[in-house]
């Protein structure tokens, strides 16, 4: 792996981006802004998961003025996510959001980013300069590839708000293409200092969407490149905030909640091992502190895997036996696999 490319650190509320930060797990609400109660309980959905900053939708001034109340019920920073119209970001300011994303296909005039540049410094708001390849300005140079696109758009309005003297700056180019999207971020990776939020956007349901992102985001990970994340699904955001995790545990960036090690399943399991494993990992959802648990159904890989696991057992007809931190426990009986393989993860 790369060393992790070196940015500037900026502070959305409490939590720091880039420099030598953990890089950021976030997520976004799919709830009507405008309906305080249910987007105030997708937020907490979203904090039990660990999600650390959320975004909300603001299509209207309605939408930023609940972002007030909103923050009465949660614990994490709120950005609002900001298309069209200038105005709906100085209102989201007035009502106290953490941060802003602004798209530079479609905010509008210079007098219309000088003001909320000149909003944002007052009251040290970051802002979030968000490249999409499904809505770019236009160029000025039509040869351009769409990943070199993206890049001349952010670069435009980075040094827009520089020369507005604004420099609380995060950087996204996200597309649907994976070649795309890690072609525009080694670009800009190295023009300029700015911590990158990366992704894949609209990758779509879970099944496919996942593997889309994985693919994206790790590839650019293990390049150095990213201070924050977000895997863009169509599905409940705690979907993304669990992916992003694993994400971050695969490559051992970060360590967030347990790690099951399962095996394949095949014809040499004498029990049915996809079951035992999905209740197992139903029940490591309630728990956030990192361990590692292994569920394996054969003699081949079973005992070397559960032995290398904090909890583990080793399946074979009728019987498992239970290792602890490399040590044999005991033997148990099928009967009792998930509950007395769960006992012992409590106890640790």
């Amino acid at each position: 792996m790369n060393t992790r490319r070196k940015s500037k650190s900026i502070q959305i509320d409490r939590v720091t981006v880039g420099g030598s930060a953990p890089i950021v797990v976030q997520s976004m609400t799919n709830t009507d802004t405008r309906d305080v109660m249910s987007t105030v309980a997708q937020i907490k959905e979203l904090e039990e998961c660990g999600c650390e900053l959320v975004r909300v939708a603001v299509p209207d001034a309605e939408a930023a003025r609940a972002i007030h109340n909103i923050k009465k019920g949660i614990s994490i920073p709120i950005i609002a996510d900001i298309h069209f119209e200038y105005l709906l970001a100085l209102e989201a300011m007035k009502a106290g959001c953490d941060g802003l994303r602004l798209n530079p296909g479609n905010i509008g005039e210079l007098e219309k980013v000088k003001a909320v540049a000149q909003a944002a410094k007052e009251r040290k708001v970051p802002i979030r300069v968000g490249v999409n390849a499904g809505s770019l300005p236009k160029t000025t140079n039509p040869e351009l590839t769409i990943a070199q696109q993206m890049v001349d758009a952010a670069l435009r309005q980075i040094h827009l708000l520089e020369n507005l003297d604004f420099d609380l700056i995060k950087v996204s180019l996200k597309a649907f293409d994976v070649p795309t999207t890690i072609e525009a971020y080694q670009d800009i990776a190295s023009k300029i200092p700015y911590p990158l939020h990366i992704g894949i956007t609209e990758a779509g349901l879970p099944k496919t969407g996942i593997i889309r992102s994985t693919v994206g985001i790790s590839t650019l990970l293990y390049l150095g490149i990213g201070d924050t994340i977000r895997v863009s699904l169509t599905a409940h955001p705690r979907e993304e905030v669990m992916a992003g995790y694993e994400i971050l545990k695969s490559l051992n960036l970060r360590q967030h909640g347990p790690v099951l090690v399962s095996c394949p399943s095949c014809g040499r399991a004498e029990v049915d091992i996809i079951k035992i494993a999905t209740e197992v990992e139903e029940q490591l959802l309630k728990i956030d502190k990192p361990i590692k648990v292994a569920v394996m159904g054969c003699v081949v890989n079973g005992p070397g895997e559960a032995k290398d696991a904090d909890i583990g057992i080793a399946c074979g007809k009728g019987k498992a036996v239970l290792f602890k931190t490399g040590k044999k426990i005991r033997v148990i009986e099928e009967k009792n696999f998930v509950t007395a393989l769960m006992a012992e993860v409590e106890r640790f």
